[in-house]
């Protein structure tokens, strides 16, 4: 039998409006059995994030677990913003796939934990659970304003390792492309990391893959929330506002910059993060369950 169409969506960024961006996880347990809550009352749920599977998988499924998620949930990870995308359950990850084409170039990934140990151990740290990009994070024994002194020769480092590799890449306003104009890499630095990834991978890219798992389950729903804590998370509500589909965007870091869209953008008045993140997480709750 054909299932309804669900009532709602959500495309969910995770660091911010679910996991603090302090102690790096789900920190208000509410927002757990929200979610549970949301999954259960049929709404299609999907992290779509720049983390790792490992960090879902270790991270954000436990307090979901313990919350009592059930199994006959459409519930969803997409990794490495599109590259790694996945179904989740009481089993944990299944289903997992990894685009290989938007894999960093081979050789970065060693040199760039080798530039960690060498030069910046005492700021940040190597997540070695990446499938397709090179993420550096900040300790979380560091303070924000530290991380964010040293962030930027991480970075120019970074894209020296590029330019002399011959790589097309963009970091900032500076763009190089390679021997055939092609600018194929990004270095994307946000308040506790820096990403290094294919130029191919964003939210936007992610939502796609989202959805090719929600339509292999049945009919996506017409009516979506997407949430994030930077201008790069809009891209998820851009997409599906193209694609015909009613949106709002929840924004729980407006101090980066609200942007002008042609759908709705709302915040939580003064709350941020993911004290923000829960207020929406309840409107949409009664919004499925008035």
């Amino acid at each position: 039998m054909t299932q309804p169409r669900p009532a709602l969506g959500l495309l969910l960024d995770v660091d911010g409006p679910l996991a603090s961006p302090i102690t790096r996880t789900i920190n208000i347990p509410e927002i757990a059995f929200l979610l549970v809550e949301l999954a259960h009352s049929g709404v299609p749920v999907v992290f779509n994030t720049g983390r790792s599977d490992a960090f879902l998988r270790e991270v954000v499924l436990p307090p979901l677990l313990r919350a009592g998620l059930r199994d006959d949930v459409r519930l969803y990870g997409v990794c490495e913003k599109g590259a790694v995308w996945f179904r989740m359950s009481t089993a944990g990850v299944t289903d997992l796939t990894l685009d290989p084409e938007t894999r960093v170039p081979a050789g970065l990934a060693e040199w760039a934990e080798r530039l960690v140990a060498e030069r910046f151990s005492d700021s940040v740290f190597f997540d070695p659970t990446k499938r397709a990009m090179v993420s550096v994070e900040q300790r979380t024994d560091v303070a924000s304003a530290a991380y964010l002194e040293v962030q930027p020769e991480l970075d120019a480092a970074v894209y020296d390792w590029f330019v002399s590799n011959g790589h097309g890449v963009v970091w900032g306003d500076i763009r190089t492309p390679d021997a055939h104009g092609r600018t194929a890499y990004r270095i994307d630095p946000t308040i506790i990391s820096t990403d290094v990834e294919s130029a191919l991978l964003g939210k936007d890219r992610g939502a796609q893959r989202a959805f090719e798992l929600i339509e292999a389950d049945g009919e996506p729903p017409l009516l979506w929330r997407t949430m994030g804590d930077s201008r790069t998370d809009y891209a998820m509500a851009d997409w599906l506002h193209e694609r015909g589909y009613e949106v709002e965007h929840a924004d729980v870091r407006p101090a980066d910059g609200l942007l002008a869209k042609p759908y709705p953008v709302c915040v939580a008045g003064d709350l941020i993060h993911d004290d923000a993140g829960v207020v929406f997480l309840r409107e949409w709750l009664e919004l499925v369950n008035p």
